[in-house]
């Protein structure tokens, strides 16, 4: 006989474990759960690799190996894991918005789940730049804990990107698609027998109901997916072309220096500084990553009725496109920076300017779809691969790393070796970080955790036992 509750309500049997929650955040992305989007983990890994041998060259390497072609080389492949950085996360973030929308969330809803995971990010930035600072009491600047690095400005760029998509939402979704009932993924699909017309009708909704409602919510989803995309590529060229007169002839000097650092970078040295992070034109890579996000995660993807083999055509046919597109902008750009044409009265072609903003986003399109093809027909998903497991906690090895390189625990002395020693250096920098890596995700902490909480609970309830009887 079944148990009830007081009021007659059955009571569920405490064997019968109840289906657990979807929830998604930001934090459920990083990790490509399936082959199909396994080249984010495989293309964040590239970035974390191509990070480590710029700040382990730049730091370690003396004499005359700091005038060498390698060195410059070095630095040239030191522009891509910024942009890299932030690409994946616009492209991360229209994963998860296309995602919540399609849970039927309010746009406001929506838009306080994204700006949580920016401001999470934000913080982890200042947190960084605090731990920095303790490390290096007694020579670091206090200036140091206002600067402007790249977790800042992802931090800052989602939260950028939170209000843009809930601004765009609120205006393209009308107020009957947010109060419909989000129809089940059997909705999709067409009843197989009598009974389930049947099972419909009785729930109030029959069959052919249930599949309008389906297509209209997908079309109601394509249609703010176009208009995602647009924003994010509009405000991606707002950046761009703002960028040269934002530091320049526009520059805000009438706001404090720390914050006016967020704009043009200008710290408290006075004029815009090449190695920090500001929005403009920083935020513009994110922003084209939402943009690719939003096309790349369309309805072909999630749609109930495509086969995964028409949904991976899909996916390479669209980066193949990303990839033409790519190489065209890259072209496109050298010939805007070698005509007469002059739109800013102040050109800076490696800093501000547009064309250099287009062609390393043209890079970043091609780089995307390279990394595609190598973990769809290449090695990069056979066996283990390293740079997608680095891929999977790019937060954590950028965190740690840069303390064997640049802080007090460095693994070889500041500026005084060979490029073989310092060679050396990088790939020990690589091991120590896969190691970290693996042991983060292979390792259940939550369940080593839990066994010592029982373990703590029952020697407590022995002790308490003991001293009862004892007394």
């Amino acid at each position: 006989m079944k148990s009830r509750w007081r009021d007659g309500r059955p009571r569920p049997s405490p064997f019968i474990l109840a289906p657990a929650r979807e929830h998604v955040t930001l934090s459920s992305v990083p990790s490509a759960p399936s082959p199909r989007l396994a080249w984010i983990d495989w293309m964040r890994g590239l970035a974390c690799l191509l990070m480590f041998q710029t700040h382990c060259y730049d730091a370690w390497l003396g004499g005359d190996a700091r005038n060498t072609r390698f060195l410059k080389g070095s630095q040239l492949l030191g522009t891509l894991p910024a942009p890299l950085f932030l690409f994946l996360a616009g492209v991360s973030f229209a994963l998860v918005t296309d995602k919540l929308i399609r849970k039927n969330l309010s746009p406001a809803e929506i838009t306080r789940t994204l700006l949580r995971r920016g401001a999470e990010i934000f913080a982890f930035g200042l947190l960084f730049r605090l731990q920095e600072f303790l490390i290096a009491w007694g020579w670091a600047p206090w200036s140091d804990l206002l600067r402007v690095d790249v977790l800042n400005i992802i931090g800052l760029s989602m939260i950028l990107m939170a209000l843009l998509c809930g601004i765009t939402l609120t205006i393209c979704t009308k107020p009957h698609d947010v109060n419909q009932p989000t129809p089940s993924a059997d909705s999709h699909q067409a009843p197989e027998s009598g009974k389930n017309h049947v099972g419909t009708a009785a729930l109030g909704c029959p069959a052919s109901e249930a599949r309008q409602n389906g297509i209209e919510r997908v079309r109601g989803s394509s249609r703010c997916g176009a208009a995602l995309a647009a924003a994010a590529i509009s405000a991606a060229s707002a950046i761009a072309l703002l960028t040269p007169p934002l530091y320049t002839t526009w520059r805000p000097t009438w706001l404090p220096w720390p914050l006016e650092s967020y704009i043009d970078g200008c710290h408290n040295l006075g004029a815009p500084q090449p190695w920090l992070f500001p929005i403009f034109p920083w935020s513009a890579f994110a922003f084209a990553g939402l943009a690719a996000g939003f096309i790349l995660f369309n309805d072909l993807l999630f749609n109930s009725r495509v086969s995964k083999d028409q949904a991976r055509t899909h996916t390479a046919e669209t980066l193949a496109v990303f990839a033409a597109v790519g190489t065209i902008a890259i072209f496109a750009a050298r010939l805007l920076d070698h005509s007469s044409f002059d739109l800013y009265s102040t050109y800076d072609y490696w800093h501000t300017s547009p064309n250099f903003l287009m062609t390393r986003i043209g890079l970043l399109l091609v780089i995307a779809f390279l990394s595609y093809a190598w973990c769809r027909w290449g090695l990069g998903t056979r066996g283990f691969s390293p740079l997608m497991q680095l891929g999977q906690t790019s937060l954590l090895v950028y965190w740690v790393h840069i303390e064997f390189v640049y802080g007090r625990f460095s693994l070889l002395p500041k500026r005084s070796e060979t490029i073989l020693t310092a060679s050396r250096g990088l790939l020990e920098i690589f091991i120590l970080m896969l190691i970290l890596s693996l042991l983060r995700t292979r390792i259940d902490w939550k369940r080593i955790n839990g066994k010592k909480l029982a373990a703590e609970s029952r020697s407590r309830k022995t002790v308490s036992e003991g001293s009862k009887v004892g007394s």
